[in-house]
């Protein structure tokens, strides 16, 4: 789910591991001999070419206010679905790159084993299911919605990174469109919930939605890909909030994720389910190794 939309119990779930002193490491060993030391310098935001509103097409250009509404919420502490706003439909923008752009004019990836200021702004703590050693760090391209090359980021487990490195070549050769890659933070975490994130990432330390054991994503072994225009439903529950709009899965709106389309097939070709397969709820942005 996007990191944005979680934020019900996870401060006190990530603050309790930490006055435990942390549970028991679980999962394998990194690869370690796949990955090198880290090299690279600090993130910078990239330069973006700015463009007049008035000339950009219908979706192109997200609202002034996104990301600063906030909902009321239910009383487990997610916020109130409600319809999607114009603005938000059709939504086809890419946000300024948050990495510096990797060299080539192609698909390009670098993995290490994630340096400390990288797990710094993580939401990584003691106590997570997974040892910070195991955690890659991976820099790739991607094609976003403007029709231009852009650089993100994400944290994955070690073991998978080279499969997860080759699904997002396949993403990149197909064009596939992504609005923004990027890694969760502790404080996106206990914001407040506005239902218009839309996000493409893989480690979160959290619980699955509604429980209270640790996700997928707390493994580094999920990533879910354009959280807005792929959202989680359950009952009433939409994740993002005013993701609604695109629940009618008939649409064929840029950056959606249909049964067998080449994201669904790119994530079998390497053995991970998908969470639009799912029965009891529908979690179309998800994908994991053991299909959870």
């Amino acid at each position: 789910m996007s990191v944005r939309t979680y934020v019900a119990g996870v401060a006190a779930l990530l603050l309790a591991l930490s006055a435990c002193g942390g549970a028991p490491e679980a999962g394998p060993s990194p690869a370690t001999s796949a990955v090198a030391p880290s090299t690279s310098a600090e993130p910078s935001p990239s330069d973006v070419p700015s463009s007049s509103p008035a000339a950009a097409k219908p979706g192109s250009v997200p609202p002034p206010w996104l990301g600063t509404r906030v909902l009321k919420e239910d009383a487990e502490g997610y916020g109130i679905a409600g319809p999607t706003p114009k603005e938000l439909r059709h939504r086809a923008w890419t946000l300024p790159d948050m990495m510096p752009m990797l060299p080539g004019d192609g698909f390009t990836a670098e993995v290490d084993i994630a340096p400390d200021d990288v797990i710094a702004r993580s939401t990584w703590v003691p106590g997570c299911p997974v040892s910070r050693r195991e955690l890659a760090w991976v820099r790739m391209t991607f094609w976003g919605f403007d029709g231009e090359r852009h650089t993100g980021e994400m944290l994955i487990n070690a073991r998978v990174a080279e499969d997860v490195v080759g699904v997002f070549r396949k993403l990149y050769e197909a064009r596939f469109p992504i609005e923004q890659m990027d890694i969760a933070t502790k404080a996106s975490l206990d914001a407040p919930p506005t239902g218009d994130g839309n996000g493409t990432g893989g480690f979160v330390c959290r619980p699955t939605v509604g429980q209270t054991s640790f996700s997928q994503h707390a493994y580094g072994l999920a990533i879910d890909i354009n959280t807005f225009q792929n959202p989680y439903v359950k009952g009433d529950r939409v994740i993002p909030e005013l993701a609604r709009w695109y629940l009618d899965r008939s649409r064929k709106a840029p950056g959606m994720i249909h049964a067998d389309d080449v994201v669904v097939q790119a994530f079998a070709d390497i053995g991970w389910g998908w969470g639009g397969d799912w029965n009891s709820l529908k979690d179309y942005q998800h994908f994991s190794e053991n299909g959870t």
